[in-house]
């Protein structure tokens, strides 16, 4: 690594520190002022308490990176300015894109972590923490999620759970399921004291298994010998644990694979509400390229807060931040009353200030 490189990572990764530091100390001191009370009454580990701020933090994570993104480049670029460093690189045949590699590198690897968060740790540690709050604190009455019913339209299966036995819905308590023909009516219905997921598919212990003629009427077992099982695999069950799983969970908590699922497995949703789900889809997709577009266009504005006036400089850029979560709000609200499709609103609101910030970039350069 060049020493210019490891120079500017320097001078940029300081500010940063500090400002992710400082929006997540707010959002903590904030949680604390009512929940300090009751944690200290659980009598909560260290660790559980890092675990559950990481998982209260976790859904408000990619509003946070590009705030502290923003703020660092413009404190970086204006330190740079003010006493001439850019002035001096460029005279010593550096270009201006060598020397703000390093900030859209970090800028890049923040938005890896932010797809990171939002796919991987906020389905299941962001639920966690709501339900350890909701409970207050207190980890031996938390509920695992109960009375669950999921319907799978498009292979004509209902299914009902009384509980889960664990935490990824993997194991269930009190389950029936019922399985309707193509044409309607009802085909078959299995019931268990408890079903496990092994090996990608459901192990049913106990069942008892019923099936119905074409009018709807209890018949004989064709398979008696099967139905006796004690343990039976279900293999043509294709449903998930995350499938129920996200019966128990608020939508705004689920990754882009399970709402895609989700869509897949739901065909009887009304227009609106696919509508709406779509739009859910992309704008989680388009989510993190948020630390790029802020950083393309606080870059300019640092450095014109360096070389004009810094007023100037942070107005810029502060109109341009909330102006870009103004039209990301706009195309919401048009998606979601049908103005426009979906797909378009979400990804739109991106494309047009990445397109300002490569301009403005480009300008500077």
């Amino acid at each position: 690594m060049r020493i210019l490189t490891r120079y500017v990572l320097r001078e940029f990764l300081v500010p940063l520190f500090y400002c992710l530091t400082g929006f997540i100390s707010i959002y903590v001191l904030f949680d604390l002022f009512g929940s300090f009370s009751r944690m200290a009454a659980a009598k909560l580990s260290t660790k559980t308490a890092v675990l559950y701020f990481c998982g209260y933090l976790a859904p408000y994570f990619h509003y946070i990176v590009p705030a502290a993104l923003m703020l660092a480049t413009l404190y970086t670029m204006w330190s740079f300015c003010r006493h001439s460093e850019i002035v001096a690189m460029r005279a010593s045949g550096v270009s201006f894109i060598a020397i703000v590699r390093p900030l859209l590198a970090v800028a890049l690897v923040m938005a890896a972590c932010v797809a990171y968060v939002n796919e991987v740790f906020v389905p299941w540690k962001a639920q966690w923490a709501a339900q350890m709050k909701k409970d207050r604190f207190d980890q031996t009455t938390m509920a695992k999620g109960d009375n669950i019913v999921f319907r799978n339209a498009k292979e004509g299966r209902i299914w009902n759970i009384d509980a889960f036995r664990d935490d990824e819905g993997k194991s269930l308590s009190n389950v029936q399921v019922t399985i309707d023909r193509p044409g309607g009516g009802r085909c078959m219905s299995v019931s268990a004291p408890r079903a496990d997921y092994l090996d990608g598919e459901w192990w049913f212990f106990g069942p008892k298994v019923q099936h119905y003629g074409a009018q709807g009427q209890e018949i004989a077992t064709p398979t008696p010998e099967m139905d006796a099982l004690p343990l039976r695999c279900f293999s043509e069950f294709g449903e998930r644990p995350t499938d129920f799983v996200m019966q128990n969970r608020p939508w705004k908590f689920n990754s882009v694979q399970d709402r895609l699922r989700y869509l897949r497995t739901h065909p009887e949703l009304s227009a609106e509400a696919r509508r709406d789900c779509v739009y859910d889809v992309w704008a989680q997709i388009a989510a993190p390229w948020a630390c790029i577009v802020i950083t393309l266009f606080a870059i300019p504005a640092g450095i014109a807060s360096g070389r004009q006036s810094v007023f100037r400089g942070i107005i810029g850029a502060l109109a341009m931040y909330f102006s870009f979560y103004g039209v990301v709000i706009a195309g919401m609200v048009a998606a979601k009353n049908g103005w426009c499709p979906a797909i378009l609103a979400a990804l739109f609101p991106y494309a047009l200030f990445l397109a300002l910030g490569i301009r403005a970039f480009w300008k500077q350069r």
